[in-house]
Formats: C-alpha cells, sequence, structure tokens
C-alpha cells in the first residue's frame, strides 16, 4: 500500500465503520445519542472535551452480542462522566477494518482501547504501537496471541463455554452415539476455534472422528448458517446433534432443520445468552445455550480506562467474566438456570 497521507486516510474510512448508538438495532435497551465521534483522527465537540476519550472497536457492527456490548460501554461511560468512540470492522474476519480503527483511535488521542479481536493474531503490531504511545489497551470477548499484546482480557473463557454446550447435548442423547453437523463460526477465529475445540472435548468426540458428519463456516450469521445447513442435510439426514457457534446461527440451523422436518430429532445447543436466543431456548427450538456477560465485559473494561486515566492503574491477566448454561430441560451433573432466570439477566 502506498504510504502517502491521502491514501492512508482513504483507507481508514473506507475500511472501518463508524457506530452510532442512535442507530444501533437488537434485543437490548437502546438508547439515543451517538457512541461515535465522526471523522478519521478529527476533534471532538465542545461537550466532549477534557472528558477521558475510550475507543471501542468491535468485529462487526449487526451481530446482537456486539450491539448490546457496544450499548453497555456508552451507557457505561456516559455514567463515568467519559467519551466513547465505538468502531467496528465490516464483517466478522475484517482485520484491516480492526487494523485501520485502531490507527482511527491512536490519531484521536483515545485513553484506552477495548477491542473485540477477529484473531488472536491478526492485530499484534497495531496494539503494540497503541501501548507504545501510553494508551491501555484490554481485548473484550477474544483473548490475543501472545496474551500480554493488550495489558488485560475481560471475556468468556470460550472453551469452557464450548465444553458446556457439548456436555449438555452429549447428556440430551443419553446412550445414543452422536451424529454431528457443526455450525462454525469464522475460519481462523479465535473465538470460533476455542468454542468449537470445547464442544468436541464436551461431548467426547475427536476431530477428525466418522462421528461429525459435516460442518461449514457461517460467520454467526444467521442466514449463512441455514444456507449451510441446508447445503448439508442434501448431503445427509442421518443427524441427531448440532453444535452452533452462537445463537443467530442455531436460528438459521433450526429453520433448516424445521423445514426438513427434523428439528425435534437433533440434539442442539449454542452459546451467547442473549435475550432472543434465551427466548428460543424456552420455545424449545434450541434445548440450552450457555449465557455470556457483554455488560459485566463492556463495563469493567471502561472503568478500567477510566481508572487509568485517573491514577494510572493498569488491570492484568485474563478476568472471567463467567458463562452459565441456560435451559428448561435439567441434565444431571450440569449446573444449570432455567429461562425464567436467563430472561432476567440475559447479557447481564
Amino acid at each position: 500500500m502506498s504510504s502517502t497521507p491521502q491514501l492512508r486516510r482513504l483507507a481508514t474510512l473506507t475500511a472501518v465503520t463508524l457506530v452510532g448508538v442512535a442507530a444501533l438495532t437488537g434485543c437490548s435497551d437502546s438508547k439515543s445519542g451517538s457512541a461515535a465521534t465522526g471523522g478519521t483522527g478529527g476533534a471532538t465537540s465542545g461537550a466532549a472535551a477534557g472528558k477521558v476519550k475510550i475507543g471501542l472497536i468491535t468485529k462487526t457492527e449487526t451481530n446482537p452480542f456486539f450491539v448490546k456490548l457496544r450499548e453497555s460501554a456508552k451507557a457505561q461511560a456516559d455514567k463515568q462522566g467519559a467519551e466513547l468512540v465505538a468502531l467496528a470492522g465490516k464483517f466478522d474476519g475484517d482485520n484491516e477494518g480492526q487494523v485501520a480503527a485502531i490507527e482511527n483511535l491512536i490519531q484521536q488521542g483515545a485513553k484506552g482501547i477495548l477491542v473485540t479481536p477477529n484473531n488472536s493474531t491478526g492485530l499484534i503490531a497495531s496494539l503494540k504501537k497503541a501501548k507504545e504511545k501510553g494508551i491501555l489497551v484490554i481485548a473484550l470477548d477474544t483473548e490475543t496471541d501472545p496474551k500480554d499484546a493488550v495489558d488485560a482480557t475481560y471475556a468468556t473463557n470460550n472453551v469452557t463455554a464450548g465444553e458446556l454446550q457439548g456436555k449438555y447435548v452429549k447428556a440430551a442423547l443419553g446412550g445414543t452415539a452422536p451424529k454431528i453437523l457443526m455450525m462454525d463460526g469464522t475460519a481462523g477465529g479465535t473465538v470460533d476455534e476455542m468454542r468449537h475445540r470445547g464442544f468436541l472435548q464436551g461431548i467426547g468426540v475427536a476431530e477428525g472422528d466418522p462421528a461429525i458428519l459435516g460442518k461449514q463456516n457461517t460467520n454467526g450469521d444467521q442466514n449463512k448458517a441455514q444456507a449451510a445447513m441446508e447445503n448439508l442435510l442434501q448431503r445427509s439426514t442421518d443427524v441427531n446433534a448440532v453444535y452452533t457457534i452462537n445463537e443467530p446461527a442455531a436460528a438459521g440451523a433450526y429453520a433448516a432443520l424445521a423445514a426438513k422436518g427434523l428439528a425435534d430429532k437433533v440434539k442442539m445447543a449454542s452459546i451467547d445468552g442473549g435475550c432472543p436466543g434465551v427466548q428460543n431456548v424456552k420455545a424449545g427450538k434450541i434445548l440450552a445455550t450457555v449465557m455470556q456477560f457483554p455488560k459485566k465485559m463492556a463495563e469493567q473494561g471502561v472503568d478500567a480506562v477510566v481508572k487509568f486515566a485517573k491514577d494510572g492503574t493498569k488491570p492484568s491477566g485474563f478476568q472471567d467474566t463467567g458463562a452459565q448454561l441456560i435451559s428448561d430441560k435439567p441434565m444431571a451433573g450440569l449446573d444449570i438456570k432455567d429461562t425464567a432466570w436467563g430472561l432476567q439477566n440475559c447479557w447481564g
């Protein structure tokens, strides 16, 4: 890429989506007002002058999980008297967009950057540059590799979450041998790999085992997951267990299974714990889901940046924000909360 300032500025503008909370859609309590500062490296408004500026970079702007993350970060920043600048890649896996977002926030003088990396290694050089500028860098939801590429990580243990999903499906099958279709996320994605691996550990199946009838990437998108499941079912309908990377993927998989009259014959669980996902558990479309707590991730991340701005204190290490199985069908040996609890606490 040419190193001219004009082209660098153009790349930043085209690779990054600036997200305003007023434009967000999702299942949560969206608040009015903008969470993003317009332009690239532009000046902040007079109302924001003197406030601690916190950057938030998510994988996409539309996934309900990241919608909740942004809403929660915006609300906590407002509570703390800070300014949130929310940015996102164009799609799950858009590393270039996230790199451009980091450059944007460095130029804007952010005191801290909260980021959900698309993969564990794709942002290392940019994160190092931010840290060298004295910016506190915190990963949300997804660990980096190496882990010390950020100052701290606030996230679900995604291997554990996948394992809980796998253990539930195994218990639901009873003694029946699993015949699995896997609705994966994004190739090379850290969270995607961790959940996939955890599920197989939980259900007791090794990678490459003939029990895995097929798998396709869905990018965690409902429409792509429905198409993926339809494609897999053309090859074989002899399936009794389905892994899903997240609840939108589970909704898409369910639609394809229902169209084939297979929904009641398949044991399917998921991960997220969003309000629509818990509703789908209650409705019987998903047997169980593993709830995450993005509100907690966002609030703790914002608080850490504000504290750093005040007294220089830096958080460190991996901060596990928890994972909870949600189902109305208890299974022996598993800690499960019902959907009534889930609907009261979804993404809390």
